[in-house]
């Protein structure tokens, strides 16, 4: 009897150090997991440019479908690929929205890590969407985000390991119209740069962008950015393929035929544009795909990453 008492106290001995070590290994790891996920980077301090005391009402949350509304505090996501993969190549992910709300941040999320296993760093840019309740001019905030954006990875360029002159912007749906004024207003800042640090982007890539400020085209990104009855100037200021020159970046394209959000003649005409300003460009558009198919079009194995990938090989990205 002694001895199956024994055996038993051992065998208890055991289940309890067989659950400390699994708790153990629990915590450690959810805490790698916690080190390993990427931490928000402000974009600004306490003073947020063009700014006005937003509304008690007015407070940044994501809703019940992922997405992320009333930005108030701008900031940078990034992520980097594995050590020893890196380029120095780094792109900035807008996502798209409509200038009304922010894809969600696991969809971003899924296209940085794209990028990573490329080689290249991504940052993904959480900008204000232009409102008349938090900010003096609306027209101009979320360019101040994107310029805030190339300026900050610029200057910590060398601490995260990144060549400054390797630094590109990618645009989704609306996210493309904020990659595209950045691309063709570089010239004309719109933030406060003491350091004279060059805002021009060295590269594009833009997946299903708004582009077009074109009354003919329904458009709520428009509407969002400079209202209903925007006056003819406004109009042709946002009207991005109007501003392309020889210096604008190279650009890379995807579009699919039959978006029915984002009509394909936002990208045919940049495109169009681009070429005769003899800026190198290369566009992919898809028969059908519709809009909003992120990095798989289900209608097409074609993989549109992956001439990317080769594009931005082929230009020295």
């Amino acid at each position: 009897m002694p001895f199956r008492t024994g055996r038993i106290v051992l065998g208890l001995l055991k289940c309890r150090n067989l659950k400390s070590t699994l708790i153990t290994l629990v915590l450690m790891s959810v805490g790698y997991f916690l080190c390993a996920q990427e931490k928000a980077i402000p974009l600004y301090g306490k003073d947020i440019p063009n700014s006005k005391k937003a509304p008690a009402s007015y407070v940044q949350y994501t809703d019940t479908s992922g997405l992320i509304r009333n930005v108030t505090n701008p900031s940078i996501t990034p992520f980097f690929p594995k050590k020893g993969t890196a380029s120095g190549t780094a792109v900035i992910i807008c996502p798209g929205g409509g200038y009304a709300v922010l894809a969600s941040a696991e969809k971003s999320a899924l296209v940085a890590k794209a990028f990573n296993q490329a080689g290249i760093a991504a940052f993904v840019l959480n900008y204000r969407l232009p409102s008349d309740e938090i900010m003096v001019d609306k027209t101009i905030g979320p360019l101040q985000d994107a310029q805030t954006a190339l300026l900050l990875i610029r200057k910590r360029a060398a601490e995260w390991g990144l060549n400054p002159h390797k630094i590109g912007f990618v645009g989704i749906s609306a996210g493309g119209h904020l990659a595209t004024t950045a691309a063709t207003h570089f010239d004309q800042p719109v933030i406060d740069n003491k350091e004279q640090i060059d805002l021009r982007p060295d590269f594009m890539v833009l997946v299903y962008s708004v582009i077009l400020f074109d009354t003919a085209i329904e458009s709520g990104t428009r509407e969002n950015l400079i209202g209903a009855a925007a006056q003819p100037a406004l109009l042709n200021q946002f009207s991005n393929e109007k501003h392309v020159t020889a210096n604008t970046p190279p650009a890379f394209l995807v579009h699919a035929a039959d978006d029915d959000v984002v009509p394909v003649k936002n990208s045919l005409v940049f495109y169009n544009a681009l070429l005769a300003a003899n800026v190198k460009a290369s566009m992919h558009i898809f028969q059908s795909g519709g809009h909003g198919f992120g990095l798989d079009n289900p209608n097409n194995k074609d993989k549109w990453f992956d001439s990317c990938r080769n594009w931005l090989r082929e230009n020295g990205f």
